[in-house]
């Protein structure tokens, strides 16, 4: 093994994307898999994570213990929960390990926590790791800029039948870029989801809609809608590779970084 090579640990490692993000730490040259977790009574535990997956042996046993494992680690990528996802950072700061969070649905309690963490080693933390959304952020702030108030944003998503957060953690990083481009937070901006006599929109108010269906990987629409024209930002995610990429891409990232919270924008440059 190279000496150089990053030990990354998955959490969640059974998981639809769990299992991707294995695929992709052991197809990545600069790293390899040290550990991959999974809860207390999944039958994964105590299997070879390569067997368990369906192919070759890949030369590490899941285990339910986080603790041993990411001891052993220089990154973690976490697409769980909120509440394995706090209890991960606490152990990922102990270790100094870079901390790469895909985990949508985080409470503003959630967060803090993992603020608390990050003042001891490095928490890369987005909505969407992917390149093209991170760069319909920077456009969707950039556009909601140079537009007036007078232009209403809607932030329109569609997901996959199983995906159980709305809005997704991609459109709240949409909508956060819509209210940075005109001066605000989205906690200001914000209008919950509609229904009923909601009576009329109220002037700058940032909107969201939710779609979940089907196996839909991921569609957000961030809709300028004006007088007579509308302009829409549009991505479609059609492989959920594109996040496990991105989540490797920002383990490597981190490893000479100082504690601290980063996002995707950093990791790519933005």
């Amino acid at each position: 093994m190279d000496q150089q090579s990053t030990g990354i640990v998955v959490t969640g490692a059974s998981g639809r994307m769990g299992q991707m993000l294995v695929r992709e730490v052991m197809a990545t040259d600069g790293c390899h898999l040290v550990g991959a977790v999974e809860r207390t009574g999944s039958d994964w535990v105590g299997q070879d994570v390569g067997v368990a997956m369906g192919g070759a042996p890949a030369g590490v046993i899941v285990t339910d213990d986080p603790v041993e494992a990411i001891a052993r680690a220089q990154a973690v990528i976490d697409f769980t929960a909120p509440a394995a996802t706090v209890a991960f950072a606490e152990l990922a700061a102990q270790a100094r390990a870079v901390h790469v969070i895909g985990t949508t649905g985080l409470s503003a309690d959630d967060l803090r926590k993992l603020s608390a963490a990050a003042r001891h080693a490095p928490i890369v933390r987005a909505g969407n790791m992917s390149l093209g959304v991170n760069l319909l952020a920077g456009l969707t702030r950039r556009v909601a800029a140079a537009l007036g108030e007078d232009w209403d944003i809607e932030i329109v998503e569609a997901h996959h039948r199983m995906k159980v957060d709305a809005p997704s953690g991609t459109a709240l990083m949409l909508g956060e870029a819509a209210a940075e481009g005109r001066g605000a937070t989205l906690d200001a901006l914000r209008t919950p989801a509609r229904e009923g006599d909601t009576g009329a929109r109220a002037p700058g108010s940032i909107g969201f809609a939710a779609i979940r269906g089907g196996d839909i990987v991921g569609e957000h629409d961030v809709i300028f809608a004006g007088a007579g024209e509308r302009v829409i930002l549009r991505h479609v995610a059609t492989d959920r590779a594109i996040f496990a990429r991105g989540a490797v891409r920002a383990a490597l990232w981190g490893q000479d970084k100082g504690p601290g919270e980063y996002d995707m924008a950093d990791v790519l440059g933005l």
